[in-house]
């Protein structure tokens, strides 16, 4: 059974730092892409990052140079550093994993609350 389990949410005011952590267990394939993505009430789901097997990242515009995405191939684990937070950065984050041809195959996390007072 694929598990990806999340840790590193909180409170923290404006300014701070959090770091998001993304453990999946239960799959047998490599994983290709990994990523962040969250979701403010009312509004979709976005991309905030992502990092391929070799290390290419991608990142939202508005997070560029305060957020930084890693990962961990041998523990199947993917980060999040969140640095300089703004209240506009609070959403519930989720991990999600890509792995299969064409990244077909696709899992999410649980989701995990990242709160930015001002």
């Amino acid at each position: 059974q694929v598990q990806l389990v999340e840790s590193g949410g909180g409170l923290v005011q404006a300014g701070g730092s959090l770091k998001l952590s993304c453990a999946a267990s239960g799959i047998t394939f490599e994983i290709n892409d990994m990523g962040w993505y969250r979701q403010c009430p009312g509004k979709q789901r976005e991309l905030v990052a992502s990092i391929t097997r070799g290390g290419d990242t991608n990142y939202k515009d508005t997070v560029k140079g305060r957020f930084t995405i890693s990962r961990d191939n041998a523990k199947n684990t993917v980060y999040l550093q969140m640095n300089s937070l703004k209240p506009e950065d609070t959403a519930v984050y989720y991990c999600n994993v890509r792995l299969g041809p064409r990244n077909l195959i696709s899992y999410w996390g649980q989701g995990t609350q990242a709160t930015v007072s001002s």
